[in-house]
């Protein structure tokens, strides 16, 4: 059964135009800097959570009230059970949205039939992935799973996290022009949160609100989250 680390019953902001529950599956094995869920890296689910038996009893009772179900992490992919789970919420009605990471492509691949919306994170360029993951040749699985929802038609927002501790302007004008480059039409960036462990202060000052309208320009739909 899928490993659940938490539970929204109501969100209008993980799945962009919907009205969504999210489900966080437990366990991730990439450790980057500025994770803002740390306590779901392990893949132990911690005690008290609730069972997927549990939420999809009430994802049952939200039919006609929410518009999908979006399974988040950690990195829900790593679970074995996710695909039986995406079955099961969309027997209910619902549509599926994935927040991933790529790090699994071939079990991405395998989901995509199923999905309605992936939310793929973009890390930062290929040459600094290994260091904010923490995990060698982190960059390379992105890639493809990044060219297989392309191929499979499904809807995708690619984001990036932005920490002024890791990124500079520059590397991230590198990126997004790389992520035009391969296609990429709809491109997001959110501003990292401050945890308590945080060495600074994160802002929306950086990047600069200039930076921000020249980077938007390349695709067909931006979004700046703080």
């Amino acid at each position: 059964m899928l490993k659940v680390g938490g539970y929204v019953p109501f969100s209008s902001t993980d799945y962009p135009g919907k009205l969504a529950a999210v489900v966080f599956v437990q366990g991730c094995p990439w450790r980057c800097t500025y994770c803002h869920n740390p306590h779901l890296q392990p893949r132990q689910q911690p005690p008290g959570s609730p069972s997927w038996e549990q939420i999809r009893k009430r994802l049952q009772g939200r039919q006609g009230l929410l518009d999908a179900v979006v399974f988040s992490g950690g990195e829900a992919t790593l679970d074995p059970a996710l695909e039986s789970a995406i079955h099961e919420a969309r027997e209910l009605g619902f549509a599926i949205g994935l927040h991933t990471a790529g790090m699994y492509p071939q079990r991405l691949q395998a989901l995509l039939p199923l999905l309605d919306w992936v939310g793929l994170d973009v890390k930062t360029t290929k040459s600094a992935y290994d260091a904010l993951t923490g995990v060698p040749g982190s960059a390379a699985p992105v890639q493809t799973s990044l060219r297989a929802v392309q191929a499979a038609g499904v809807a995708l927002e690619v984001r990036t996290t932005v920490d002024p501790t890791l990124h500079t302007e520059a590397q991230l004008t590198t990126l997004a022009r790389d992520l035009a480059a391969q296609g990429v039409r709809n491109y997001a960036l959110q501003l990292a949160r401050t945890t308590p462990s945080a060495a600074t202060n994160l802002t929306s000052d950086f990047p600069s609100a200039a930076w921000r309208a020249q980077i938007g320009a390349l695709f067909e739909q931006f979004t700046w989250r703080t």
